[in-house]
């Protein structure tokens, strides 16, 4: 007799996804991840965030996010996605690569490559032209109600031998598709910002030697309608080796 579950349990999940918003889904690899590090307490930030929402609607093969830094709040205006988090990410950044100095709007690419945030086509380029990134993870999520925050696992698999000593950080990001604000004090005060891909959450998920296969159970901890993003980062402040993503709502 032929097993009936795979059949059963197939016509369920297809039952559930018919019937109410829940989704059950797996990752894919962009081809770069692309950072900028912006603050609405800044006023030459709002160019660059307009270019990150257009790429944002042009370029399903690249992992767009928006990080707002909080250095600017004493400006007058105190961004409500900003997060000491992001600035400590962006001072990594700035300590490896000997800059003397934050600034915003800036773009990384792949944890590697500075470009500047206001140059669409050249961040498209460097996209296009960076080294593919490793596919070294995948997220499964479990059932995913767009009112609750997604659970899942990352599966970790090594794709060869690391250089010695090189142990990777494992980041869990959240991050919404879209805000729009009408900032009422500040640098940009009377102006409506539109802000695509926000961070809103940033986990670290530990350390990996890179070889050994890992599996990582998770929970966000709220719900976020752009999606979630795994980065596996070459250290804090290092090189973006490999990342999976899955964009919520397309």
């Amino acid at each position: 007799m032929k097993n009936a579950r795979p059949l059963l349990s197939a016509l369920a999940l297809t039952l559930m996804t018919v019937s109410g918003p829940a989704i059950a889904t797996e990752s894919v690899l962009p081809r770069a991840v692309v950072e900028l590090y912006t603050s609405q307490g800044c006023n030459s930030c709002p160019p660059a965030d307009q270019v990150l929402h257009d790429m944002a609607d042009q370029h399903d093969d690249l992992l767009l996010l928006s990080y707002h830094v909080d250095y600017w709040n004493y400006l007058g205006w105190e961004d409500p996605f900003s997060d000491a988090r992001y600035s400590a990410r962006q001072r990594d950044y700035a300590n490896r690569m000997r800059e003397r100095y934050v600034y915003t709007p800036q773009v990384i690419i792949n944890g590697d490559h500075v470009v500047r945030a206001t140059a669409k086509q050249q961040i498209e380029a460097t996209s296009t032209a960076v080294p593919p990134l490793l596919n070294q993870a995948n997220i499964h999520l479990g059932m995913l109600d767009p009112s609750q925050p997604a659970t899942g696992t990352i599966t970790l698999r090594g794709v060869g031998k690391p250089a010695p000593g090189q142990i990777a950080q494992i980041w869990l990001i959240g991050f919404d598709r879209e805000h729009q604000r009408d900032v009422l004090s500040g640098e940009n005060a009377g102006k409506r910002l539109v802000n695509a891909n926000v961070v809103r959450e940033m986990v670290s998920l530990g350390q990996w030697n890179g070889t050994s296969q890992q599996k990582i159970p998770f929970a966000m901890a709220a719900s976020y309608d752009g999606g979630i993003a795994v980065l596996i980062q070459n250290g804090r402040g290092g090189p973006i080796s490999g990342a999976a993503m899955i964009r919520f709502g397309d």
